[in-house]
């Protein structure tokens, strides 16, 4: 089995850390995308990668292997151009800190653009036809807040502020 590694500070994507979830016929899983900069020094996790597909293939390693790293410049989404973009999973809720260890309780703390860091451990896997290398999620820690991805807006900018005379909308 792989060794335990705690990534570098990475910017927090679809973080699932609270409340587990699952795509229609798949079972629940709780999980982050973690998105490096493509000039991020990874290569603790792509040796790791590396070694979960040696351990489970040897010297056969298969072609078409799926490998967890995705350039994040092919994704349509906010935030991930000029990353790389890694996603970990686990079936057991991991524990959620911040900087000090201490439980963060409110999911609203862990987001989106926050950035963090994890404990996370490579595995390779051949599941129906599919062979591949993945990361599974331990524990999580929020290091710094960040702009939150994606296009939510926020009430303050919705609206204006309205008095009695305005309520005839």
């Amino acid at each position: 089995m792989s060794k335990r590694i705690v990534t570098k500070e990475f910017r927090v994507s679809f973080p699932s850390v609270f409340k587990a979830t699952a795509f229609e016929g798949q079972e629940p899983k709780f999980s982050v995308t973690m998105l490096f900069p493509k000039d991020a020094d990874i290569s603790d996790l792509k040796k790791a990668a590396d070694e979960a597909a040696k351990e489970k293939w040897g010297d056969k390693i298969p072609k078409n292997l799926r490998m967890p790293f995705v350039d994040g410049d092919e994704k349509e989404y906010d935030g991930y151009a000029g990353m790389v973009a890694i996603k970990a999973n686990t079936k057991t809720k991991p524990q959620v800190v911040d900087r000090s260890k201490q439980p963060i309780l409110d999911d609203s703390e862990f987001y989106g653009g926050c950035y963090a860091r994890a404990s996370v451990v490579a595995f390779a896997y051949d599941t129906a036809g599919n062979k591949g290398v993945s990361f599974a999620l331990n524990n999580v820690q929020k290091l710094r807040d960040g702009e939150p991805l994606g296009s939510r807006t926020n009430a303050d900018s919705d609206f204006d502020d309205l008095d009695d005379d305005d309520m005839d909308l």
